[in-house]
């Protein structure tokens, strides 16, 4: 969104917004019959680079944006939150068909669309929902140090003031927030845990089995995985390889700041001693799952 579209923005009234985003919504799912699923989706992880990822994304010319672009989401938050809405809900969210032969007239080239949810990559029941809804996307993911990841997280829910404790507490807190959650889950396939995906900082960062999910699901030539520190040192290589694989034209993405940034104090020592302790072994797992060194491993 650019500067005149926020203060444009900025001078409707909300009772207008809404009205506006209503009618959108509901014109949206009432022509959702001539508006294709998503090509992709960036999965997460949450505080691990996927919004810049989404915003470098969807500043490519051969993506085209969600409806309506105005309201600069990056996700509906469909396949964990609004599932029950169903298909066309989610279609609504997208281009017509029509939108997308324009463009690709205009551009002689394949024009895509997608969102991206940092949940998506964590919520268990996610993957085989959009294993089933979208045979044909692709998918990426960003991964970043798992002790700066959940430290970040934890200030993001402490700026949001949802988050009242410590960092030290809230890790102990953990375990007893999460008491119960996952059988609520599991009974309820409409249940949306906000413990689950709020408050869970140490459980976030246990890569390994969220990616094993997703290769299961999907297919792992169907997942590109990127480490965010990579993509922040040198953001256009990275990038390219991104656009690659969703099928679109190298394009050189613009050096800016990071999107989404949060500074914080530093992190005491002996915490992040310890929960580098904690995820030695998981490390592992995914380096050797990737089948590369890691730079947060070394």
């Amino acid at each position: 969104m650019n500067g005149l579209e926020k203060r444009v923005k900025a001078l409707i009234p909300e009772q207008a917004k809404d009205l506006g985003k209503g009618v959108i919504r509901a014109y949206g799912q009432s022509t959702a019959a001539l508006r294709p699923m998503p090509d992709f989706l960036v999965l997460g992880t949450k505080r691990g680079g996927s919004t810049s990822a989404w915003r470098w994304i969807e500043q490519h010319p051969q993506v085209l944006p969600m409806v309506a672009r105005w309201e600069h989401h990056k996700s509906p938050h469909y396949f964990y939150w609004h599932y029950a809405r169903g298909e066309a809900w989610y279609r609504g969210h997208f281009p017509t068909a029509a939108a997308r032969k324009t463009a690709e007239r205009r551009l002689g080239k394949r024009v895509v669309t997608g969102e991206a949810s940092p949940y998506y990559m964590f919520n268990p029941y996610v993957p085989q929902r959009v294993a089933t809804d979208l045979p044909d996307a692709r998918f990426v993911v960003l991964l970043r140090d798992p002790v700066k990841r959940a430290y970040s997280h934890y200030w993001e829910r402490v700026d949001e003031g949802v988050e009242p404790l410590t960092f030290e507490q809230a890790l102990a807190a953990e375990p007893s927030r999460l008491a119960g959650e996952a059988e609520k889950m599991a009974a309820d396939p409409y249940y949306y845990s906000r413990l689950h995906d709020y408050h869970t900082y140490r459980e976030r960062g246990v890569y390994a089995p969220q990616l094993e999910r997703w290769f299961d699901a999907v297919g792992r030539e169907r997942v590109l995985v990127v480490v965010s520190e990579e993509m922040y040192a040198d953001p256009v290589p990275v990038m390219n390889t991104v656009f690659e694989h969703l099928g679109i034209d190298p394009w050189p993405v613009p050096k800016e700041a990071h999107f989404n940034n949060r500074p914080a104090p530093k992190i005491d020592p002996a915490t992040a001693e310890e929960l580098r302790a904690f995820y030695a072994p998981h490390n592992a797992a995914l380096a050797t799952l990737l089948g590369r060194d890691l730079p947060w491993s070394s």
